[in-house]
């Protein structure tokens, strides 16, 4: 599938730590979309991740899916039905949990001013994110693939790192 045939409201789903928030960028600096991390957008900026309300964060993914020339990277089920209501293609990071985890540790210790990142702060490792690429992210990943397989839009699934590399040769896209 060519990278123009997604559209210009573009969804990145997949596990923590898969490299969502990157693809984004690469993707909106070659199509002059915007690129929209909902991490940043669920978490207070400036905490240690500190969620906002629920309400305030959909207000902000709302708005934010208002604007005609996007890529989105997250999952946040929550948002997901209006998101995909507003989406012209999907792409899916499908990624294992033991790549997840790895990519998690090497992030929090190696990388710094990593893209989708909250302003003003610095990745720690932590038990509850931990948790979450073990146990919550595998729970999750049959419900959103099942929402993934079940919609009509132009998609496409990359099932490794391999496959996500490829990708990136194929549309020419930047890291």
């Amino acid at each position: 599938m060519q990278l123009e045939e997604l559209g210009q409201r573009i969804c990145i789903l997949g596990p923590s730590n898969s490299g969502k928030s990157t693809l984004a960028v690469a993707i909106a600096r070659k199509l002059g979309l915007t690129a929209i991390h909902l991490d940043q957008l669920y978490h207070r900026p400036g905490t240690d991740w500190e969620p906002r309300p629920k309400d305030e964060f959909v207000g902000l993914h709302d708005a934010a899916i208002a604007g005609d020339r996007w890529v989105m990277d997250g999952n946040y089920s929550v948002c997901m039905p209006q998101r995909f209501e507003r989406a012209t293609g999907l792409i899916m990071l499908d990624i294992s949990m033991p790549v997840s985890l790895l990519r998690y540790f090497r992030r929090t210790w190696f990388e710094r001013g990593r893209l989708g990142a909250l302003d003003g702060r610095r990745d720690s490792v932590k038990w509850g994110m931990i948790h979450h690429i073990a146990v919550v992210t595998p729970r999750n990943r049959t419900r959103n693939t099942a929402r993934f397989d079940q919609t009509d839009l132009p998609k496409i699934r990359l099932p490794s790192i391999r496959a996500i590399k490829d990708c990136y040769r194929r549309w020419d896209l930047e890291r």
